[in-house]
């Protein structure tokens, strides 16, 4: 190994910015539900660089609750060569503020964006300050582990593909490497979960799709779909799909078990898991060829069939996330969603004869939304009934359609990126209608989440389902200690 291998550090930040704040997640922000993602792009890319050699760190500010001074004084006592350091559009100011600190406390240190909203906007995030060397755009696996390479040989990165650099010449230019190509194998990344394990508190971690404590990995990237406001398929993953070998994920899931006895669950953070269903029955026999008795829960659409939920369930699935969005076929359509409303309500019988549970996602605010629109939203999430839901103004991201028709349609109403969450670091609305305002969404949003969970029919539900189960009742009550609060309130997003 070369020696300047050895010697060579790297830190991997998910910043501090609000207590909580789950940055990593489809739309980025502090949750009524207290869901918190694992930082697992930012994973990803450290388990990269730890194989090649290179001694690494890595901190998770929102998780631990590490302020900026404790950041500042584990980067000083590690003294990294390369900090790379993750974003997200709300974040990103204080993101970038984070980096100058950085800067001042370790001025030989390379520092390199990644993230979605930095891969959008890449020369607009390095004017924002001049502590950022780099930007990283898409997929920054292999960008970063050669950065480290070149960085650690003293080699100029402006080679590498898939970096925005800062022009070293001090002209405030700057010099794109041209795109990188998405990785083809994705069996060639080593597993994500060892860097959980020795960075990472899994209690820190929650997802109310899945029990609690859980394990998030993917067995696959990009998307065939193009909804018009899906974020990582648009800003960094690409809509063709790689996937992992049914073995390599069977080995991770093995891993998994028995790195992770207190893991209640494994979800599964594909962007659509069951694109390929054929893949999804295969990989859920597998599980149970290899007696993987753990809980599992994914990400699906509502044109599931029947025998792949069954094939799924008897390999341990128990939930499915599923963005149902609208009750109108018109808007539906215009969101390029490619179901219907009949598919849904196919999909929801079939959930239910499969013993699946369902977390469905509805969303207003879409081109061509009125007040009957919303309503026939409502009114599908209660005919629909899934076990839990959740109602959002549509959240839109730079380099999105969604985000580029509000543009250009004047209904974008701030470009201040910090106004994309409340004080509190709620989601907040950014948009409007041409027939309604952000106050009408937010409102409806409000009424939408009472008028479902305020049910008593669905009460009584929980209180059995919490009964019967005493891991759902340590999920549901995790859940339920921020979220009530937030329903009986109301005003926030």
């Amino acid at each position: 190994m070369n020696k300047g291998f050895r010697d060579f550090r790297v830190t991997f930040l998910n910043p501090p910015f609000l207590r909580r704040f789950s940055r990593s997640q489809r739309s980025p922000a502090v949750t009524k539900s207290a869901t918190l993602y694992y930082p697992m792009w930012l994973s990803y890319a450290a388990a990269g660089v730890s194989r090649e050699g290179f001694e690494i760190d890595l901190i998770d500010a929102p998780a631990d609750n590490i302020n900026i001074s404790g950041v500042i004084e584990r980067a000083m006592a590690f003294t990294p060569h390369l900090i790379v350091v993750d974003t997200s559009t709300p974040s990103i100011y204080n993101d970038v503020a984070m980096c100058a600190q950085l800067r001042e406390a370790l001025p030989e240190s390379f520092i390199v964006m990644v993230g979605t909203h930095v891969s959008a906007l890449a020369r607009e995030s390095l004017m924002l300050g001049t502590a950022v060397d780099a930007v990283a755009v898409g997929e920054y696996d292999d960008t970063i582990k050669e950065l480290a390479s070149a960085l650690s040989q003293g080699v100029s990165p402006v080679e590498i593909r898939g970096l925005v650099l800062r022009d070293a010449k001090g002209d405030g230019g700057f010099i794109d490497t041209g795109k990188r190509a998405l990785i083809d194998n994705l069996d060639e990344l080593p597993f994500v979960s060892p860097i959980y394990r020795r960075f990472l508190n899994p209690h820190n971690y929650f997802n109310p799709n899945a029990l609690y404590p859980m394990v998030t990995i993917t067995t696959s990237r990009g998307c065939p779909y193009e909804c018009i406001f899906c974020l990582y398929p648009q800003t960094m993953m690409g809509h063709r799909v790689r996937t992992r070998g049914i073995d390599n994920v069977i080995a991770e899931m093995r891993y998994i078990v028995e790195a992770f006895p207190e893991a209640k669950a494994i979800f599964f953070e594909d962007d659509t898991f069951t694109v390929n269903t054929n893949r999804s029955k295969a990989l859920s026999e597998a599980m149970i060829k290899e007696g993987l008795r753990i809980s599992w829960s994914a990400n699906a659409r509502a044109d599931l069939d029947y025998d792949t939920m069954l094939a799924m369930k008897a390999a341990g699935c128990r939930a499915l996330c599923v963005g149902f969005e609208s009750g109108s076929q018109l808007l539906l359509d215009g969101m390029k969603k490619r179901v219907s409303v009949e598919d849904m309500h196919r999909f929801m019988r079939d959930a239910r004869r499969a013993r699946i549970l369902i977390h469905g996602c509805f969303m207003v605010g879409l081109p061509a939304e009125t007040a009957s629109t919303m309503q026939a939203t409502l009114a599908l999430a209660r005919s629909l009934n899934p076990d839990t839901v959740q109602f959002y103004p549509v959240m839109v991201y730079p380099a999105t359609v969604a985000y580029n028709w509000y543009r250009q349609e004047g209904l974008l109403q701030s470009q201040d990126f910090s106004a994309w969450l409340t004080p509190s670091g709620l989601h907040n609305t950014v948009i409007r209608t041409h027939d309604l305002s952000s106050e009408q969404l937010v409102r409806f949003c409000d009424y939408a989440r009472r008028q479902f969970y305020l049910r008593p029919r669905y009460i009584a539900y929980k209180l059995w389902q919490s009964l019967g189960s005493a891991d759902e009742l340590r999920r549901n009550l995790k859940s339920a200690k921020t979220f009530i609060r937030h329903l009986l309130r109301g005003s926030d997003v």
